[in-house]
């Protein structure tokens, strides 16, 4: 082998098996927690807690209630499946799941002082071992909250003294080569001597100066040992060469593994002979478990995370300030999601092919919303969320305004924020993944598929809940946020440089909740606080437009005209008069106050609209505060004496006026060349393009002509607003099973410990079920209806077996009543209500040796 360490090591990727979503204040099992006498299986172990220790349970796996389960054995088989525990192991925090990795790595069952020195290490400060295990404070207070979340997800049951992971569980935890753990532990010295013949065991044996044996599993039970007696083990790795100190150094922390060539240098042959490297295949070694452990003092985790990290203040300002800030921002909000469907109301985007919108179209959405295109990317899918926008499914597909933005421009401002603020927290597509690429290579675009995560309503709510921990004012530190939510769902991958996608959204909630007012400065705002305060959906609107309403400018009748051909809006307008001014002036500049500009151009938009001199000059006089100043005057009447002196209509197309001289000077304009004008009459010119095309070339060249119907009558160009047929917002895609309600928590409870005892209830044998010694007796018809008939008589309860419309078995505890018409009416204890069951859908029934009580 090469020099004096380790060739290569070999790079495993450590990986957990997943982390994301309870929080570590779920409290333990309750009255589940310890039971009174050792279970002896999962099964046993929630049978003995309480209703609300099974509540708590399916409230923290409510993948467990579809269906509900018949019994408690087929909820603790449906507790053990694969999917359910991946699920449960992904719904704990940090601690949580550390502390069931250390179980992972433990012998079964462990004990509580067990797992206590697997995380908080059983040597002192001096690197002598102690007899007392809680060597760190904070892991001793917080594992008994750890074993109770993982006792309430039924991952870990039994007594402190008989603690068992559940099989899955311990599988998915357990370090292999193809599943390294996070704890960077490898296999133990038994699975790895699994392979080696009995004679190189017994030169490690002599090597270390333990006795032969006469078996492998003596020598291997020798050498364990040895690796976990403290004393001994120092000793050993006193003996050992400094250069192979160095080696165990390298893989004591992880990975484990490493490849040597096939002569090894002198420090890892040491480490071999010794069997403190064993091998994992014919170029790989291992570390072992218990070595490992030993050069750790005891630890499984290099860094345990018993106490989650704090949000830290970044910067403290006046809540007034902030409320301010939010609310101004909420204005903007609302101004931007008006100008982006005032934009689209003519004809938006068309729709790509494969869905959602081009980048082109997103560019000049953003450039004219003056904002970037991550930015417009998040206006465009809350508008979309909010079920303000949507395809109109024509054959031309375009994105218009639905016919709900109408009614949502008729809310008063603050409900309209509400509006918006409610469909981003329940909305499951992510803006930020716009211009990313999917699994397969392809681009996210804005308004296309692919973009929906389901995690992202919780991750959102949850970091405003985190804000809402500080004072009033006070701006959190972005990084001290994610680095809580990492602990309370930690990243899947344990890369350094991994960004796991709940941090992303983390990221991009901080500023969506910025533009959108619920932040301001970085700060919560109260109404955002009264938001998060709200039980249901209709108390968090109110309360929170409660909160923000009075912060809202009131809407002005009124502007202040320019000399310099504009308007000043000192303030948000009243509807009318904005819809007004957007056509007769152009938007200048926004901010505090609007800037409107009137040019030739607008005003001649005006009168495309059906508007006359003189209803320009009156409206202006009515909403100015000040004096109409003359320029703007000038400008309205000398558009309107020229607008529709020159009148143009299809022949394919044609040009009139009266005054023939004006038509020799357009025949006479060069620029006119591509229109291809010739005279028909000497009021009349033809082109040979069409009307839109004569009317565009001839507003270019300085004129302003009007269209004409067939009639001679001046059109009125005035823009529609299109709207989508009715559409529905887009319904969210859930993470997973929606939580359940106390109300099914409830009914679930009673439905399974109904079932539970009509499967355990004591009942005595038929001489069928005698003769086949099976579990699920069956009975003729004619005893069955014998049996059903003496029971309704005697006034006792059967246990029978029944098979309903749908073929699905269960067992019921009943109490017949009547019999008749081949239906038997009976109370029946399971359901907890009276019931009539078909007589040929029963199976099978048999007596009770003890009668239930319902």
């Amino acid at each position: 082998m090469g020099t004096g360490e380790l060739d290569r090591e070999a790079h495993v990727p450590a990986r957990t098996v997943g982390e994301d979503d309870v929080k570590g204040d779920n409290g333990g099992s309750g009255d589940g927690g310890a039971p009174r006498s050792a279970p002896r299986t999962l099964a046993e172990a929630l049978r003995a807690r309480g209703d609300g220790g099974l509540a708590e349970l399916l409230r923290a796996r409510p993948d467990l209630l579809s269906p509900v389960p018949n019994d408690i054995t087929q909820l603790a088989t449906r507790a053990g499946t694969r999917a359910s525990v991946v699920r449960a192991l992904e719904r704990l925090d940090r601690f949580a799941l550390q502390t069931a990795q250390a179980m992972a790595v433990a012998a079964e069952p462990t004990s509580y002082a067990t797992v206590l020195g697997l995380l908080a290490g059983d040597t002192g400060d001096a690197g002598e071992p102690t007899t007392d295990p809680a060597a760190d404070p904070a892991i001793a207070a917080a594992l008994p909250r750890a074993l109770a979340v993982l006792r309430a997800h039924a991952l870990v049951w039994g007594d402190d003294d008989q603690l068992r992971l559940v099989r899955t569980a311990r599988e998915l935890l357990t370090p292999s080569p193809s599943h390294p753990s996070p704890t960077g532990l490898g296999p133990t010295v038994a699975e790895s001597t699994a392979g080696m013949s009995p004679g190189r065991l017994q030169e490690i044996l002599a090597t270390v100066g333990l006795p032969a044996t006469h078996d492998s599993v003596s020598a291997v039970g020798g050498l364990t040992a040895l690796f976990t007696d403290r004393e001994r083990m120092a000793g050993l790795l006193d003996t050992a060469p400094p250069e192979a100190l160095a080696v165990l150094d390298r893989l004591v922390w992880g990975p484990p593994y490493g490849e040597v060539t096939a002569d090894p240098a002198p420090p890892v042959r040491w480490l071999r002979d010794h069997g403190l490297l064993l091998p994992a295949s014919p170029r790989t070694v291992v570390l072992p478990r218990e070595a490992a452990l030993h050069l750790r003092g005891g630890r499984a985790h290099r860094e345990p995370e018993p106490v989650a990290p704090e949000v830290v203040v970044a910067t403290q300002y006046r809540p007034q300030v902030v409320d301010s800030t939010a609310a101004g921002q909420a204005y903007t909000a609302l101004a931007t999601m008006e100008e982006l469907l005032k934009d689209w109301q003519t004809g938006g985007p068309a729709v790509l092919r494969a869905g959602g919108l081009s980048v082109r179209d997103l560019k000049r959405t953003a450039a004219a919303l003056d904002v970037t295109e991550p930015i417009a990317s998040f206006w465009i899918e809350l508008a979309y969320g909010a079920g303000l926008l949507a395809s109109d499914g024509e054959a031309d597909e375009r994105y218009v305004p639905t016919p709900a933005y109408d009614a949502w421009l008729d809310l008063p401002a603050a409900d309209r924020w509400t509006e918006l603020v409610a469909a981003w927290l329940a909305a499951t597509r992510i803006p930020g993944l716009v211009g990313g690429q999917d699994a397969k290579g392809r681009t996210l675009a804005a308004l296309g598929p692919d973009l929906d995560r389901g995690a992202a309503p919780e991750v959102r709510l949850r970091v405003l809940h985190l804000l809402a921990e500080l004072p009033a004012g006070a701006c959190a530190d972005a990084d001290s946020v994610l680095a809580r939510l990492r602990w309370e769902r930690p990243a899947r991958s344990v890369r350094v440089d991994a960004v796991d996608l709940r941090s992303r959204i983390a990221g991009w909630t901080l500023m969506e909740a910025e533009l959108l007012g619920l932040t301001g400065r970085g700060a919560l705002s109260a109404a955002a606080r009264a938001l998060l305060a709200a039980d249901t959906p209709a108390d968090r609107a109110r309360l929170a437009a409660a909160a923000i309403a009075p912060l809202f400018p009131p809407p002005l009748d009124h502007v202040l005209l320019q000399a310099d051909l504009t308007a000043v809006a000192p303030g948000p307008l009243e509807r009318p008069l904005a819809d007004a001014l957007d056509v007769l002036a152009d938007v200048e500049s926004k901010g505090g106050a609007t800037v409107y500009r009137f040019t030739p151009a607008s005003v001649r938009r005006a009168l495309d609209a059906g508007q006359a001199a003189a209803d320009l000059h009156a409206f202006l006089a009515r909403h100015s505060r000040t004096p109409v100043p003359q320029p703007l005057s000038y400008l309205i009447d000398d558009v309107a004496r020229k607008h529709g002196h020159l009148r143009i209509g299809a022949a394919s197309a044609y040009v009139r006026c009266d005054d023939d001289a004006l038509l020799d000077e357009i025949l006479a304009d060069r620029r006119s060349q591509p229109l291809r004008l010739r005279r028909l009459a000497p009021t009349v010119l033809a082109a040979q393009a069409d009307p839109a095309s004569l009317l565009e070339g001839l507003r270019a060249m300085g004129y302003a002509p009007a269209a004409e119907s067939a009639e001679g009558d001046v059109l009125i160009t005035r823009a529609d607003s299109r709207r989508t047929p009715p559409r529905t917002p887009p319904v969210p895609v859930p993470d997973g099973p929606p939580s359940p309600d106390d109300t099914l928590l409830g009914a679930a409870v009673k439905a399974i410990r109904a079932g539970d005892l009509a499967a355990t209830a004591t009942r005595k044998p038929t001489p069928a079920e005698t003769a086949a010694d099976g579990r699920l007796p069956r009975t003729t018809p004619a005893e069955t209806l014998a049996t059903v008939q003496a029971a309704a008589l005697t006034g006792s309860a059967l246990w029978i077996g029944y098979v309903n419309a749908e073929g699905a078995a269960s067992q019921r505890v009943i109490a017949p009543v009547r019999v008749e018409g081949g239906f038997v009416t009976a109370y029946d204890h399971t359901a907890d209500e009276v019931r009539t069951y078909p007589l040929h859908r029963i199976t099978g029934v048999a007596e009770l040796a003890d009668e239930p009580h319902s």
